[in-house]
């Protein structure tokens, strides 16, 4: 089985700076009186996978009212192997809980976390980073037992408690900002997953919020009706799914997943909603086919992440307010997630674009949104 790598740990070994400031007295929260400042959140009733208690941090700006809200990756799981680490791969990244100083992990996580770096469209804006612990995309909605098949292995309660986790998250946004002019979700990989899965709530919670904007980085939800159909099954019933889904947008189709690309184009047809991958992702493309397809080689399962592909493309060239950038191949990170660190690397260069200027033009009400996907560059892909 292969799992979704988490971005390694050891590259958190900074903390972030502290530049404090004084806050304005109107501000609700007695946090909120520095700025430039990683700040722990912990709220009622939100766990992780174990129970442990689940915290989220925010990072408060005085230059701007706008908001981005970064989901952070680290693959999923769905039984027993995945959710306990059996055979010595474990399938989602911090079931057991987060360090107060998870925070650290942020500016390497996402750009649009990185307050230093001048090329980040969002250095300037307020930051709210919400780690990632249940296994389930921040989507699922169930606590269920896992048990070793080989009986082996004692049986583990696991808390898929994504959705309430985000829910009480957003309640806490609202509360905080009182008004943002552009509000910004992202994430890559299950990040990116649970930045599209969980928008119609952010965009609807956040009731301060003028402007929505997406984008979804190597979490694409494809059509149901390609080879993501069993991995969509599988999730339904492990993570409970279904009773959240009775929520969403009349245009969401329970029995297609991908159905969610257009009926938040069409129930926000004024946001403005991306979504960045490779052709030649290795990572999620294995985590979605490779255990639901009898493990094919490399070829195959790239042959299936290429139909699929093609079939969300179609999508979303069927809404004017969808937008796709999906360059070809990077070696970085099994040629997984276009924004992880910084946007160096997917370039499409025949056509002289950059994921930089592609990301800025998306968040610019004046610019038009633009769409390309990269042609197969032969010889490029070595791996």
């Amino acid at each position: 089985m292969a799992a979704i790598r988490p971005f390694p740990v050891a590259l958190a070994t900074l903390a972030l700076a502290a530049c404090g400031a004084d806050g304005d007295a109107g501000l609700k929260n007695p946090i909120r009186d520095t700025y430039d400042l990683w700040q722990k959140v912990e709220l009622p009733g939100t766990v992780c996978g174990n129970g442990s208690q689940y915290k989220f941090f925010v990072n408060y700006s005085d230059q701007t009212d706008n908001l981005v809200v970064v989901f952070e990756p680290g693959g999923a799981c769905w039984d027993y192997p995945s959710c306990t680490g059996a055979s010595g791969i474990r399938g989602a990244a911090n079931p057991d809980g987060l360090r107060d100083d998870h925070y650290e992990l942020a500016p390497f996580i996402s750009p649009f976390l990185q307050r230093e770096d001048p090329t980040s469209p969002t250095a300037s804006w307020n930051m709210v980073y919400v780690p990632y612990c249940t296994g389930d995309v921040h989507t699922g909605n169930n606590v269920i037992t896992y048990t070793d098949e080989d009986g082996d292995g004692p049986d583990v309660v696991f808390h898929h408690n994504g959705h309430a986790n985000v829910q009480a998250v957003i309640g806490w946004i609202d509360q905080q900002f009182t008004h943002v002019p552009k509000l910004l979700a992202t994430g890559c990989s299950a990040g990116g997953a649970g930045s599209i899965t969980n928008y119609y709530f952010l965009r609807n919670g956040v009731r301060a919020a003028q402007r929505g904007y997406l984008i979804n980085d190597s979490g694409p939800i494809f059509p149901s009706s390609g080879y993501s159909q069993p991995l969509h099954a599988k999730i339904r019933t492990s993570w409970n799914v279904d009773s959240i889904l009775d929520v969403l947008p009349s245009g969401f189709d329970v029995n297609d997943y991908g159905s969610i690309n257009t009926a938040l184009a069409d129930q926000f047809p004024t946001d403005r909603l991306g979504t960045t991958f490779f052709r030649r992702d290795m990572n999620f493309s294995l985590y979605s086919s490779e255990r639901f397809y009898d493990f094919p080689p490399k070829e195959e399962v790239l042959a299936m992440w290429e139909a699929d592909t093609q079939l969300l493309v179609s999508q979303y060239e069927s809404r004017a307010n969808l937008a796709y950038y999906i360059p070809y191949w990077r070696m970085l990170n099994d040629s997984h997630c276009t924004t992880v660190i910084n946007f160096v690397g997917s370039e499409i260069q025949a056509q002289g674009l950059d994921l930089g200027t592609w990301t800025a033009d998306l968040l610019d009400d004046g610019r038009p949104l633009r769409s390309a996907i990269e042609a197969p560059v032969p010889g490029e892909d070595t791996e």
